[in-house]
């Protein structure tokens, strides 16, 4: 019986992978590997090394695990490792100073989640799975000795991250000059063909490429993907600067944080987070260029593939109907955050759900008379006064679907109602007063 396993021809392949990479390392090589392959039915390995130093994935992540599927999707074997091991020393790339390393319960943790994520885009039957734990968390003191020998501390130090701290006087940790090695050792261990990483992970990309020829091995390919840029459009996807859609959130968020994000930048995210043609790319920048097809239609559609691709199509297309209602029909959405308003003496008491069977409560201090709605909704939304009456200002407060743009207008909690309430853009909740 013949095990030989069957691939596109090598230019056909290459062409597939080239669509939204930055470069190709060096792009001659991974064509031979391919045609090699193709030859010999003998499958690539290219795999992608994540450290688990945060429990969820946003979209920024998945610009290199979509191209490790493109690998897998042409027949290669994708290779997810987890940096269990490297996660602890901390990877020095784009850090002002040495962070503090994670505990392994922190690590363990991270990771727990990382899979269930990573399923999303990656085949479970066809993954290959490892912990770099598996050989790094073994290796004797004279391995490491011999590992840090086929390496040069001048070139280390040419980096960018370590020549910026030495200029500006700023410590540089010695365990931190082992990263890069000891991910190398990565590559060494997996016997890897091709490596995918983000640009700014270039430097430890190409060590690890040298480090593999120090070990006799052929020396693998390298892609590198561009950096996702958030929401804002100027600064990368981090949920740290809270301009991330994650892909875990729930389809309505990810939908309206989808299109709420430039025209411009909308290209970017067809080119990263889609597998549409190129030429189909090019087509519809075309057609909006011409007028032919709306700006907002081309971002739903890609809203729509996105969140289809992480919860499935029905989730997608709820998402995309609530959104037609809520900000295209000016309707307010089927589901809102619910609060109940009471007064007791010189003092109103809110109750908001926040799970199926519990409610928090709050109360805030007031006089007899009604109270400013400014005050309410700072209270109730975390928010400053200054800041909501600003909305108000710019007629971005809503109440049963009438604009309130007087910052005094106010509230009386004596009377009983119920009030829907729109603040911004995307804040809606619904205050029943009892």
């Amino acid at each position: 019986m013949n095990s030989k396993r069957e691939f596109a021809p090598a230019d056909e392949q290459l062409a597939y992978l080239r669509k939204g990479v930055a470069e190709i390392i060096p792009e001659p090589e991974l064509k031979a590997k391919l045609e090699q392959s193709a030859k010999t039915g003998k499958p690539l390995r290219a795999y992608l090394g994540v450290d688990p130093t945060a429990p969820d994935l946003h979209l920024g992540h998945t610009v290199v695990l979509r191209k490790l599927k493109h690998f897998q999707d042409l027949g290669h074997t994708a290779v997810f490792l987890i940096g269990d091991f490297s996660a602890m020393i901390g990877d020095p790339t784009g850090v002002s100073e040495t962070r503090p390393p994670l505990t392994r319960e922190q690590v363990d943790a991270n990771a727990k989640t990382y899979l269930a994520q990573v399923y999303k885009i990656l085949d479970r039957e066809k993954t290959e799975v490892r912990y770099n734990s598996e050989w790094l968390g073994k290796m004797s003191a004279e391995e490491i000795v011999r590992l840090c020998s086929h390496y040069r501390l001048a070139r280390m130090l040419e980096r960018e991250d370590f020549r910026s701290r030495l200029d500006k006087n700023l410590p540089i940790s010695v365990h931190e000059l082992l990263y890069p090695l000891l991910t190398a050792y990565d590559a060494v261990m997996l016997q890897s063909d091709v490596e995918l990483g983000a640009t700014e992970q270039k430097f430890n990309l190409l060590v690890h490429r040298e480090i593999q020829r120090e070990y006799g091995l052929a020396g693998q390919a390298i892609l590198t993907m561009p950096i996702l840029v958030g929401l804002d459009g100027q600064r990368k996807m981090s949920k740290s600067l809270g301009n991330y859609v994650g892909i875990t959130e729930p389809p309505q968020e990810m939908f309206g944080k989808l299109m709420s994000i430039s025209d411009e930048l909308m290209w970017s995210y067809y080119e990263l987070l889609t597998d549409f043609a190129e030429r189909v790319i090019i087509r519809l920048k075309e057609e909006v260029r011409q007028g032919v097809l709306h700006p907002m239609d081309a971002k739903m559609q890609l809203a729509h593939y996105i969140i289809a691709n992480f919860h499935g199509e029905d989730a997608a297309s709820a998402a995309r109907d609530e959104f037609q209602r809520v900000f295209r029909e000016r309707q307010a959405p089927q589901e809102m955050r619910e609060i109940r308003l009471t007064r007791g003496p010189n003092v109103l008491i809110s109750s908001s759900r926040t799970s199926p069977n519990l409610w928090e409560t709050k109360t805030m201090a007031c006089g007899p008379n009604p109270v400013k709605w400014s005050s309410i909704l700072a209270w109730l939304e975390k928010m400053s006064v200054s800041e909501v009456e600003r909305i108000i200002k710019q007629r971005g407060f809503e109440v049963n679907g009438q604009a309130v743009t007087d910052p005094a207008a106010r509230l009386d909690p004596e009377r009983h109602a119920t009030y829907e309430l729109r603040l911004g853009k995307r804040k809606f909740l619904r205050l029943v007063i009892e």
